[in-house]
């Protein structure tokens, strides 16, 4: 399982500089994407102020726990070419696909929530290439490569509406497509299990490529209980050359809401896996088996905190009851 950094939370609204008028004394930072360039992890951290509305922030570290935060808010360019009204561009997932930076947002508009596809130079600003989902959705997560001359990506269409919550999903969707704009949905990937930990799902950060397979952590939503939706994380893999085949998925969760920043705040009982940093990688673009792992989630739609593990352990952890129904 998971372990939290003994420096949790590792970034949280007192850290984020104060930039007149929007950004003073903000709310909450949380749910970041992650992406390791080099020998420095960057993070775009969701920061709400105090009008709730939403700003994307770039911060830095060497070591994944000290972070510098950018004393101002990325741009975001062509958003013009949108005839949607626009309200909220969140919950960043990057990905690093032919050398070039890909990160997929979010985006609430009039006509619902969209997945936004966008790529970035320095991060300080976040080019719009369009919408990447006709109906609405969330939760989408871009493969770090091609496979079989295709572009794979991993959604969660909005179905169902959680009691006093957002509108949410039970399964997550593998699709397809040839020129990262037009994309097809494939397969119903895997389902939440009803009475379970996982009853509604979607996508934590990109899939790592391992060779035991497609490594993806994802969160789990208990909503069974009277007084709460308990957000958590488990872990599945995918067959390298058909990821619609889930290979084996975790019984149980990897990490749930125990400390008290993650039982505290503004969506009480949350953790959400959003940004995973594998240390090694090996000469082929494989996840070394004893590599580290830094999973960065939110908790309690707060704060930003970090855990960690190794590549063998996040497979074993898939593989914790070989006899469940992984589906």
């Amino acid at each position: 399982m998971l372990l939290r950094s003994q420096n949790n939370p590792v970034i949280t609204r007192e850290m984020i500089p104060a930039i007149s008028p929007h950004l003073v004394d903000v709310s909450s930072v949380f749910n970041p994407g992650a992406v390791k360039i080099d020998d420095t992890i960057h993070l775009l951290l969701r920061v709400q102020n105090r009008g709730r509305e939403t700003f994307t922030m770039h911060s830095t570290s060497k070591d994944g726990i000290n972070f510098t935060i950018e004393h101002k808010s990325a741009l975001f360019s062509n958003l013009d070419q949108c005839s949607d009204t626009i309200y909220h561009i969140y919950d960043p997932r990057i990905t690093m696909l032919d050398s070039t930076i890909y990160i997929i947002f979010a985006i609430d508009t009039d006509k619902g929530c969209r997945l936004g596809l966008f790529t970035a130079d320095d991060f300080s600003v976040l080019d719009f290439h369009g919408f990447i989902s006709d109906n609405d959705s969330r939760n989408g997560v871009l493969f770090p490569e091609k496979i079989r001359d295709q572009y794979v990506l991993l959604e969660r269409p909005n179905n169902a509406s959680l009691e006093n919550g957002p509108t949410s999903g039970d399964s997550i969707i593998l699709s397809s497509s040839l020129d990262l704009v037009h994309w097809i949905q494939q397969k119903v990937l895997c389902s939440g299990r009803p009475h379970y930990w996982d009853e509604r799902i979607g996508s934590g950060p990109p899939p790592v490529k391992t060779r035991d397979g497609w490594l993806h952590i994802y969160h789990g939503i208990a909503t069974h209980f009277a007084s709460s939706n308990i957000y958590q994380a488990g872990v599945m893999l995918l067959d390298l050359d058909d990821p619609s085949i889930v290979k084996a998925r975790s019984r149980y969760n990897i990490l749930e809401p125990r400390e008290l920043y993650e039982l505290t705040g503004q969506v009480p009982n949350v953790v959400f896996p959003s940004g995973m940093i594998v240390m090694d990688v090996d000469s082929d673009g494989f996840a070394s088996p004893d590599s580290d792992v830094y999973v960065y989630y939110g908790a309690a739609d707060t704060t930003v905190g970090l855990a960690t593990t190794t590549i063998n352990e996040l497979v074993q952890d898939c593989y914790a009851d070989r006899y469940y129904d992984h589906q």
